[in-house]
């Protein structure tokens, strides 16, 4: 089935995320306001260049994440459509004097995923590249009457991200639990080290650091019936993670370290998973 599921990554593809909605932020203060609030250098989003950043609690845990897209004189978060009320009202907490407004302007804007080609292009069409990794291929917002003739499927998509290893926010993290370097925020430009004070920053820096990370979340292949979210993985009778997001032969794990330096199965319910870490992911060498 891997085998299949290559075929359909390396597809020339473009399609519609539903599941996305954009929040605009305009005003003079616009970077620096969101600046001091994410865990990325948002002054780095420029025409064609999006900043992938997440929002943490202000003891360090994820919360929300999103792309940063620069268009003229806003901003444009592409985040999933059920965090939008939670982001702009913690956002609003910070906003004081600055010169910042926020407004869902999901009904008015279309987000999408272009890869393997060349990104669509159209009036009001705007297309960043993903910054987590060039394979992931390039974030589109266009407007609500159409980004281009789409060609794949959200479900295609998300075999795309999966067999890269790519979180997906909620399904993959949980809110006030999560830490980014986990996620692999690390590796994939989800962190600036040197831009200054954010909040939850101390968590993020100490976890690097002192090398805290214990667990990693992981793609893997199941074999038999997707286990649901959470569903516990066990390695010789003893829980070593839990089940993220799925779809068919392809998952995501939250993973301890210790659980794969063995050849022994991993079982989920019914399901036995086989660790597929990427190229790109980073794991220390145990002592």
């Amino acid at each position: 089935m891997l085998e299949r599921d290559d075929h359909i990554a390396a597809m020339s593809s473009l399609a519609i995320l539903s599941q996305r909605g954009v929040v605009e932020i305009a005003g003079a203060d616009r970077i620096a306001f969101l600046q001091g609030l994410v865990s990325n250098d948002v002054a780095a989003a420029r025409p064609g260049e999006a900043v992938w950043t997440a929002l943490l609690t202000p003891q360090g845990k994820w919360l929300a994440d999103f792309f940063v897209v620069a268009d003229g004189e806003r901003l444009l978060l592409d985040c999933e459509r059920g965090q939008i009320d939670g982001i702009i009202q913690r956002l609003s907490r910070y906003k004081l004097r600055s010169d910042a407004t926020m407004r869902d302007r999901s009904d008015e804007l279309l987000l999408g995923a272009a890869w393997n080609r060349e990104p669509p292009a159209g009036q009001g069409i705007i297309v960043a590249r993903d910054p987590r990794l060039e394979e992931a291929g390039w974030r589109v917002i266009g407007p609500a009457g159409g980004i281009g003739e789409p060609n794949a499927s959200a479900e295609d998509y998300d075999r795309h991200r999966l067999m890269l290893g790519l979180p997906d926010g909620s399904r993959d993290l949980e809110a006030g639990k999560s830490v980014l370097l986990e996620a692999g925020f690390d590796e994939l430009n989800g962190v600036s080290w040197t831009k200054g004070c954010y909040m939850g920053q101390e968590l993020t820096a100490r976890t690097k650091y002192r090398g805290l990370v214990k667990r990693r979340l992981m793609p893997v292949a199941i074999d038999g019936p997707p286990p649901p979210p959470g569903t516990p993985i066990e390695r010789d009778g003893a829980e070593v993670g839990s089940m993220r997001s799925s779809r068919e032969y392809l998952g995501m794990a939250l993973l301890r370290l210790d659980a794969l330096e063995t050849a022994a199965p991993l079982r989920a319910g019914d399901a036995t998973l086989t660790p597929r870490r990427p190229a790109w992911m980073r794991i220390p060498q145990p002592a």
